[in-house]
């Protein structure tokens, strides 16, 4: 009863949320250069202003600005996120044709991010005096560091050009009509490189939170308390300090979560990854404004689901936080 109540006022909060979000992106969009009737006339070959006429007529652009606004946050309302007049499909067909693999690419990679990130936090902590544990952070700020566009084209140069082990692009292998278990190893081959390179900046920042929540639980008072009962600096890092430490890295790994969505933009353009992000990027290219609106939507949608779950996750890790806080 106390969960469901804490999701329902998240959920209404939620709804609130998304409304000002999607009030702000029609705005945010209004206000980008390009005309997209503009530009669809030019590609046409047909500069008349007449076919200009048809077509903003056609799309909705003719109409004012707030009743523009009216029929897309309506039209959101009934689930209708328009047409994209760029792809000739409606836009959420689109969107949901290319989301399970934005959730593939961005889950894998957020499950890898916090493992190693955790594991090599712990580590680091563990030693935190010697030579080893100086080189796992120095590798962490490396990370940290350097763009991800960058180590998504140096992977590709190494792995893929130099020791052929891996896939450059795409999802699968085109035309191979693998099925079963053979496609799922196909798919698992193409995500290792874009999943890995999506998951090394985050697992970075895991790795840095991890170190030092573990060294400011290692002082307080019940780790003492665990050395003078002489348990073993294994028993006392794993029950006592890691897992009191795991609650701001929870905190930051729902919060981060939700960015891996935007981070997924690079990668997927990179990889050719058949994802919203890339999708994301063609369609701002393109000034498929309908579409833009519809992944940003979605993005922050998603963002908020983490959240959400982040907060219930939160919950269970630590009792003590009451449900009003």
């Amino acid at each position: 009863m106390l969960y469901a109540r804490l999701i329902l006022m998240r959920l209404l909060k939620a709804v609130v949320v998304l409304f000002m979000i999607v009030i702000f992106n029609f705005f945010l969009i209004q206000m980008a250069p390009g005309d997209p009737a503009a530009i669809l006339a030019g590609e046409a070959g047909a500069t008349d202003q007449e076919f200009l006429r048809q077509l903003r007529e056609r799309f909705g652009l003719d109409q004012p600005l707030y009743v523009q606004l009216w029929r897309y946050v309506s039209g959101i309302a009934m689930l209708d996120f328009g047409y994209s007049y760029r792809q000739g499909m409606p836009v959420l067909d689109l969107i949901l044709a290319r989301l399970p693999a934005t959730l593939l690419l961005t889950g894998t990679a957020f499950v890898l991010s916090l493992a190693l990130g955790i594991l090599a936090g712990s580590m680091a902590a563990a030693r935190v005096k010697k030579p080893s544990g100086s080189l796992i952070m120095a590798l962490a700020l490396i990370f940290y560091a350097t763009p991800l566009f960058w180590v998504a084209l140096m992977a590709v140069v190494l792995f893929s050009v130099y020791l052929d082990w891996l896939p450059a692009y795409g999802m699968y292998t085109v035309g191979a009509g693998l099925s079963g278990f053979a496609l799922i190893m196909d798919v698992a081959r193409h995500l290792i490189l874009p999943a890995t390179t999506l998951a090394l900046f985050f697992m970075a920042i895991y790795t840095r939170m991890t170190r030092a929540s573990m060294l400011e639980a290692s002082q307080q008072d019940y780790v003492k308390t665990a050395r003078a009962k002489g348990l073993g600096s294994r028993v006392i890092q794993r029950r006592h300090i890691l897992r009191n430490a795991l609650l701001p890295i929870i905190t930051l790994a729902g919060l981060q979560a939700g960015q891996m969505v935007g981070g997924a933009i690079l990668t997927e353009t990179v990889f050719a990854w058949p994802g919203i992000g890339r999708l994301m990027y063609e369609a701002l290219m393109q000034r498929d404004y309908n579409l833009l609106l519809g992944i940003f939507f979605f993005s922050a949608a998603l963002v908020i689901v983490f959240n959400i779950v982040t907060d219930l996750v939160y919950r269970l890790a630590d009792p003590r936080i009451k449900e009003g806080s």
